[in-house]
């Protein structure tokens, strides 16, 4: 007999969500997370006496407690887990800033019509279209890839327009480059337009000790610092891991959230790995500034989606950073939250992968801070002055990401080729997270209660 009954490779969100499902079944379930702390791509870390986040920003798709079919309390009630005790506190407003043109909305997507209406007079009755157009879309449908660019042109007609309603839903969930595939666009535009972006009570270590223990409430168990080296297999079923100490676990399944080219790489899996990985990547800049200087350049925005070229450039870039656009956040600013004495700033933007993963180490540090000090000063550009006020700073890199979540390049968002039922060649070995095609927090959840659910318990 196997040790377990279901092996999960990966303490991230959708590993964990995995684990309490299946654990919750009763099924022997064991969690290997490399690191010393769970999490993943959404975890934390400490840097003098300060908490840190690595992922959240903000979680999307927000809905009242009473919304059953809401994909937030759906995830709730999978977990066995009270909604209606959970801190959930919504964004006070966000705005897209492209090329000279702003849009502002909060979780009222009235509040996005009324901008429409202001900035783009011409284009509001199509917009609604869309929205029904959108409502009556199943994102889940076994269909080829399409488009979410020509759907726009085709309904939207206005450009421009369509550039910044992409501009959130890529940043926050497109694998790809220049595009993205309709489906994925339909789900992003209900997660964060049509439900709205919130962050829980406290801070992702309270939400992480929150889902640990229930895993462990249910009887799961979770190792730390015990990296996989191998996936073994005999024929076409894989019969349990090696850690790198050289110890060996068995058992009846396998899922595996560390991506695509991860997963081939420990199992042998025959293909080009290349093909798989993910291209898009980002540095982050984190500061700290004291709150008595915050009123002075902070906006009453929790995020800022911006974009200084007329038209959207999605993609790679091709020097270490491209500070031309990204995304600046600012956590503290959602109702409800206690004031702390200082306040952060996030800086997002794209970054490349191949350069930073090149650099040697006696520059990396010097290259890090110059491309950190462009960062600050394009979201400066937006925001106002800040840099004599910080008092703490911090970021990190797509190598960081890389070396930290095991996703391929640093990819954030995986694939952009995704395994949506998440098989592999083996018959018990299953694929969850970003590369199964769910994204964002609650996405990565879902998507791992949805492969234990097909394939485990069933």
């Amino acid at each position: 007999m196997a040790a377990y009954q279901l092996l999960i490779i990966g303490g991230g969100l959708s590993g964990i969500a995995a684990g309490i499902r299946a654990a919750r079944f009763g099924l022997k379930t064991l969690i290997l997370e490399q690191h010393n702390l769970p999490g993943g791509l959404n975890s934390y870390y400490l840097r003098q006496g300060r908490l840190l986040e690595t992922g959240l920003h903000a979680m999307t798709n927000f809905a009242p407690p009473g919304a059953k079919k809401a994909p937030l309390n759906r995830l709730f009630r999978q977990l066995h887990l009270s909604r209606r005790q959970f801190e959930a506190h919504e964004q006070l407003g966000s705005e897209v800033r492209f090329a000279g043109r702003t849009l502002r909305f909060t979780n009222d997507i009235a509040m996005l019509e009324e901008a429409i209406a202001c900035e783009f007079p011409e284009a509001i009755d199509q917009f609604r279209r869309l929205r029904l157009t959108i409502a009556a879309y199943d994102p889940f449908a076994a269909v080829p890839w399409r488009s979410a660019r020509r759907f726009l042109a085709e309904h939207l007609r206005h450009p421009l327009l369509a550039d910044m309603l992409l501009l959130p839903l890529m940043i926050y969930g497109n694998a790809e480059e220049h595009d993205m595939d309709l489906g994925q666009f339909v789900i992003m535009f209900r997660a964060i337009f049509e439900e709205g972006l919130f962050r829980p009570g406290g801070t992702m270590r309270e939400f992480l000790d929150l889902l640990v223990q229930r895993f462990r409430d249910f009887g799961g168990e979770l190792r730390y610092r015990c990296p996989v080296a191998s996936i073994e297999t005999d024929g076409g079923r894989v019969q349990g891991v090696r850690l790198e100490s050289g110890e060996e676990l068995t058992a009846d399944a396998v899922l595996s959230t560390v991506g695509i080219p991860e997963t081939m790489r420990l199992s042998g899996w025959e293909g080009d790995c290349a093909r798989y990985a993910g291209r898009m990547s980002f540095m982050e800049t984190i500061s700290f500034i004291p709150r008595a200087s915050a009123p002075s350049f902070a906006p009453r925005r929790t995020i800022v989606f911006y974009h200084n070229a007329p038209r959207l450039d999605y993609q790679r870039p091709d020097d270490y950073l491209d500070p031309s656009w990204g995304v600046i956040c600012f956590p503290d600013n959602f109702s409800g939250l206690v004031p702390e004495d200082t306040v952060q700033v996030r800086v997002t933007n794209a970054a490349s992968y191949p350069l930073w993963q090149g650099l040697a180490a006696e520059i990396y540090g010097p290259v890090k801070e110059r491309w950190t000090q462009a960062a600050i000063a394009a979201s400066e550009e937006i925001v106002g002055n800040y840099r004599p006020s910080i008092v703490y700073q911090d970021s990190f890199t797509p190598v960081t990401i890389e070396r930290f979540t095991r996703k391929a390049q640093g990819a954030v968002y995986g694939s952009g080729i995704k395994i949506r039922d998440g098989a592999t060649p083996w018959s018990n070995l299953f694929i969850a997270g970003t590369d199964q095609g769910y994204l964002g927090i609650v996405g990565a959840m879902l998507s791992g209660i949805t492969i234990v659910n097909q394939h485990i318990l069933r």
